[in-house]
């Protein structure tokens, strides 16, 4: 099986050298635990050292509070930019084809196939799905959206905004049941934790693990562990 190194340092040696290729990834936790950052890093490494070009699709945050917020760390983002390496994209639901799922899954995978991107980002999954007013109509429309994505061969880590318990792995309840792996970011001031809950196809590590966020960016210590017990639900 092919790895997609994620850049995000610790961590793929907790899962076999990377992401598997083509995969979807939930990115899940609340407030402050670092989900844009870790998939940020994740798109920068890709288009920095690998020449993978990746997208950003953002669903609330505006692009331009993305680049400014990103500004903290030693990223060298604007060339990247310039060579249609790294982009970011503000996406609006469109609401004439509220129940066309495979119309508005085809607006967001039409942006990776226009710059022929490896990797995505979609931020947030639960902003993409707040405007649906049922979970089975939920679940379609992530289904629709992963299965296309997949068969671009782009790597893709969807967020999803929880309240920030450890138990708690997702919004809706079923994110979690249609993609290929789960990363948990968890925030219980002041410390920060990962926790990998699932990844298809890799023997990954089932520890959780210290994160720290610095002037670098997020790095996750791979070394040393934090009792499952300590961390508030």
């Amino acid at each position: 099986m092919k790895r997609i190194p994620t850049g995000v340092p610790g961590l793929d040696d907790l899962i076999e050298g990377g992401f598997p290729e083509s995969s979807s990834i939930l990115v899940s936790g609340g407030s402050g635990c670092g989900k844009s950052i870790f998939c940020l890093e994740y798109l920068y490494y890709g288009a920095k050292e690998l020449g993978e070009p990746g997208v950003y699709i953002t669903m609330e945050e505006g692009p331009h509070n993305l680049w400014w917020n990103m500004q903290r760390f030693k990223w060298d983002l604007l060339p990247l930019e310039k060579e249609n390496k790294l982009k970011i994209y503000k996406f609006e639901p469109s609401l004439d084809l509220k129940n066309d799922m495979s119309a508005q899954a085809a607006r967001i995978v039409d942006k990776a196939k226009s710059m022929g991107a490896k990797r995505m980002v979609i931020d947030s999954i639960t902003a993409f799905s707040f405007w649906m007013d049922d979970v089975a109509k939920i679940r379609y429309a992530i289904y629709v959206l992963v299965e296309e994505l997949r068969k671009i061969d782009c790597t893709t880590i969807l967020t999803c905004e929880t309240t920030g318990g450890k138990n708690q792995v997702s919004r809706f309840g079923v994110e979690e049941f249609l993609v290929d792996g789960v990363v948990q970011l968890m925030y219980v001031p002041p410390h920060r934790s990962m926790f990998i809950r699932k990844m298809r196809g890799t023997n990954h590590d089932k520890l959780v693990h210290p994160v720290v966020i610095d002037d670098r960016g997020l790095t996750i210590n791979s070394k040393e562990e934090i009792l499952w017990e300590a961390i508030k639900d």
